[in-house]
């Protein structure tokens, strides 16, 4: 998995650098097909700081989060939970639609037993 680390307005540091990684290879854990995490890292006007990861899924579109705040490490921390989030939501669906639990599978394959006098 390729990380990519932005910074707009701002110096990435080792520190930086390092947390966001550690973080970001993390991810995989969720979703097996993230082949690469752009991270962008903004210092806005004043004190406000923004962090904007970009992960790219094979098979799908692109899994974006978004957060600002005046502690650029707790919105490091806030978008990769909400990475997390959207990466096990995105894989309960495709698992849920894509084919059928063993269970389901042994359901529909027995037949009904119908009990005699029993009217359809």
């Amino acid at each position: 998995m390729i990380v990519t680390i932005t910074g707009k307005h701002i110096e990435i540091t080792d520190a930086m650098r390092a947390h966001i990684e550690d973080k970001a290879s993390k991810l995989p854990r969720y979703m097996n097909l993230v082949s690469q995490v752009d991270v962008i890292v903004e210092k806005s006007t004043g004190v406000m700081q923004s962090v904007e990861i970009i992960a790219s899924v094979e098979h799908c579109d692109d899994v974006v989060a978004r957060e600002s705040g005046e502690d650029l490490y707790a919105c490091i921390d806030l978008a990769m939970h909400k990475m997390e989030r959207q990466l096990r939501k995105l894989k309960e669906k495709q698992r849920d639609n894509k084919y059928p639990s063993p269970a389901e599978r042994e359901r529909q394959s027995e037949p009904t037993q119908i009990q005699e006098g029993e009217a359809l």
